[in-house]
């Protein structure tokens, strides 16, 4: 068993990046700034100028706002301006009614909104919000992180500047980790400490559930359980796991007022991360204990990758949360440390190079890949079978599997990113 003090750490790592979120957290993290700037001001803006990062731009525009029917930031902004309160964090618009909503959408007809990419910036995620009312202006910035406020401003007084390079990625990134470390506290952890993880099981089972009862997104998770799916996919334990982890994205990101406990700052990681080892466990009739493990295991698997790779990349998230789910549930066949590794490396060789190209509907599709692949790699795992380090970009060594993973996600598909976001931009121009 891990030392108390490390395992404390842990914990406290956990509980930070596994946390609840309404809607696309990119668009929330928006409306966060602009609840924050505005609450700075004092008064309803009559001008607000947003300035992006490209990735938080690729995320935000095509995906929906809960409860709004509308998508992309500028009902966003408006709602964070109007009903947005900073101390919800990611769930800064809970507060939403169909009263407060028309009231957004007429406050969207009047106040100016401008938004822009934000020049000569290295990172990934930020976010700055201008607010202006009369002669008084006010402005926050959100870095590295989705709730990460490291600027605050108003009338020229600054009264937060935390914007030193490296200081809020520092802050945020917790305790160094290797797979070895992370399996260690999942299965030796006392479960009461850990217990809390059942949360996750809780919000997103909701949300899949929920999402049954309307027609989100492309309705992939309820297409599953069609008559015409049944006879190709069958009325199985796979076909559940996709069909429960499908109907949650469905409803995430075609805009439903459902929260769900997001991973690392994505409610889709969160989503991936959860449902398919939930639904695999209850179905595979596992224990209440081997199911709080492995729920541990996946989270926090994902959070380990994400250090290295970063909050926002060109990566898409569901290959990183799939991976922890292939470990959840490689443990809940009964796999040891060797099959998780196996799963990892099956993982990594078969879904790396996956583009992220923003927040949107069809995200269900992506996951849908990444967790049958995590079901079929841990399958495989426990067959004794696994990638090789003569195949491709594994290593023999799990961790440098993992490294060799991000650093392409990080850096190499850097130009990749760019294009997407050209290309997302310039759509049906000539």
């Amino acid at each position: 068993m891990l030392e108390k003090n490390i395992r404390e750490e842990i914990i406290s790592l956990i509980q930070q990046q596994v946390v609840p979120a309404v809607g696309c957290t990119e668009p929330m993290a928006v409306a966060l700034t602009t609840a924050r700037a505005t609450e700075l001001l004092g008064k309803k803006p009559t001008h607000i100028r947003v300035l992006l990062s490209a990735n938080i731009l690729k995320n935000a525009m095509g995906v929906g706002i809960p409860g709004t029917g509308m998508i992309g930031l500028p009902i966003a902004i408006a709602l964070g301006a109007t009903i947005g309160k900073s101390e919800y964090k990611l769930e800064v618009i809970k507060d939403l009614t169909p009263e407060t909503l028309e009231q957004g959408k007429k406050y969207l007809e009047e106040c100016p909104i401008d938004i822009c990419l934000k020049d000569g910036i290295t990172e990934k995620l930020y976010i700055e919000v201008i607010c202006q009312a009369d002669e008084h202006t006010a402005s926050a910035i959100i870095a590295h992180s989705h709730t990460n406020i490291v600027y605050e401003e108003r009338n020229g007084e600054i009264l937060l500047d935390n914007r030193a390079p490296g200081t809020a990625e520092t802050a945020t990134k917790g305790p160094e980790l290797n797979l070895r470390t992370v399996w260690e506290f999942a299965t030796t952890t006392p479960i009461d400490e850990i217990r809390f993880i059942l949360e996750a099981k809780r919000y997103n089972l909701r949300a899949a559930a929920q999402a049954l009862k309307g027609n989100y997104g492309h309705c992939l998770g309820k297409v599953m359980d069609r008559p015409l799916s049944r006879g190709i996919f069958g009325n199985s334990i796979f076909s559940h796991i996709i069909s429960k982890t499908a109907s949650a994205c469905d409803a995430r990101m075609g805009g439903a007022l459902i929260p769900v406990m997001s991973n690392s700052g994505s409610g889709n990681q969160g989503i991936c991360a959860t449902n398919p080892v939930a639904v695999f466990a209850k179905e595979n009739e596992n224990t209440p204990e081997e199911l709080i493990r492995a729920l541990t295991l996946s989270h926090l698997t994902a959070i380990y990758i994400k250090q290295s790779l970063g909050t926002l990349s060109a990566l898409c998230g569901c290959v990183v949360a799939s991976i922890g789910s292939s470990c959840g549930i490689t443990y809940l066949m009964g796999g040891d440390y060797t099959n998780i590794c196996h799963s990892v490396k099956n993982m990594i060789a078969n879904l790396t190079g996956m583009i992220c190209d923003g927040a949107k509907p069809s995200c269900s599709l992506k996951i849908s890949s990444g967790v049958s692949t995590a079901v079929l790699s841990a399958t495989l795992s426990m067959e004794g079978k696994h990638v090789t380090a003569a195949e491709g970009i594994i290593d023999e060594d799990v961790d440098r599997s993992i490294r060799n993973l991000t650093s392409i996600g990080k850096e190499a598909m850097c130009i990749t990113d760019d294009m997407v976001l050209d290309i997302m931009t310039h759509k049906g121009n000539c």
